[in-house]
């Protein structure tokens, strides 16, 4: 076996062909985008997500009466949508997964190679939606509604608490359905993936758009221990990323006013 790591998408491409007898080519784009859709679609049908869709409202106003005055969300008549993992984004992640990430190599990681035959079921946001809350205290408090959504379906939920170096602060809860997707010889067979709901503040979700670009590119790469964004002050990547912390931080002496407030400790 080759040890050394693909350096890059081409590379990983060689490498499939060369130890796993896998040739990457449109068609894989063609069925991806096939069975991805199928997921979208069945779905947006089941009744967790209908029921989530239904209850939105419902949910904004209780926080509403809970929180004394102050709104859940930062549109209570908009309706989350559906979102699809490009197969681009798809193919980078199976590729940090098997290779960047794998701590093992050159052995597979944990859960084994992460291959075209059974991939669908190692990337956890294929399809996956976003909701927006006004208030950090507005993530915990959709969470437990999605906890007990699921439950009432018999539907897993298992939140992932994201805080990266780069600044990005997020949960994303995922949530495992049964869904039939189609086959590559046209017959159909029956697979349990997960969808990605991420909760985010407004704040985070402003600045995730600036330091998109910077955490893709670190994504792509293996990190160097002598290459520090945290010291190149000149960088865009620099203010960038501190701009989320600093965010972050700012949203956490909010909430902390904000509940000193409530209980007549400060007066505005």
């Amino acid at each position: 076996m080759d040890t050394d790591k693909p350096e890059d998408l081409n590379k990983y491409k060689e490498w499939l062909k060369k130890e796993h007898k896998i040739e990457i080519t449109s068609l894989d784009k063609t069925y991806y985008e096939s069975v991805s859709n199928k997921i979208k679609q069945e779905f947006e049908k089941s009744e967790l997500w209908e029921t989530l869709i239904g209850k939105l409202k419902t949910y904004n106003d209780e926080y509403y009466i809970k929180k004394d005055g102050y709104q859940l969300l930062t549109n209570r008549e908009s309706v989350p949508t559906l979102n699809l993992k490009s197969y681009n984004s798809f193919f980078l992640k199976t590729y940090r997964k098997n290779v960047l990430d794998n701590s093992n190599w050159p052995n597979p990681p944990n859960v084994g190679w992460i291959l075209p035959d059974d991939w669908y079921l190692y990337i956890n946001d294929i399809v996956r939606t976003e909701l927006i809350v006004k208030y950090l205290d507005g993530v915990e408090f959709l969470i437990e509604k999605l906890d007990l959504l699921c439950k009432e379906f018999t539907s897993t939920c298992r939140p992932d608490y994201e805080a990266k170096e780069e600044g990005y602060y997020a949960v994303h809860v995922y949530t495992k359905q049964n869904v039939e997707i189609p086959m590559r010889d046209w017959r159909t067979k029956k697979i349990d993936v997960d969808i990605e709901i991420q909760i985010t503040t407004q704040l985070q979700e402003n600045i995730r758009k600036l330091i998109h670009k910077y955490y893709e590119v670190r994504r792509t790469r293996e990190r160097q221990d002598d290459v520090k964004w945290q010291w190149d002050y000149h960088s865009d990547e620099f203010s960038a990323n501190y701009l989320g912390h600093i965010l972050h931080y700012m949203e956490g002496m909010i909430m902390e006013i904000r509940e000193k407030q409530t209980k007549g400790k400060v007066k505005i």
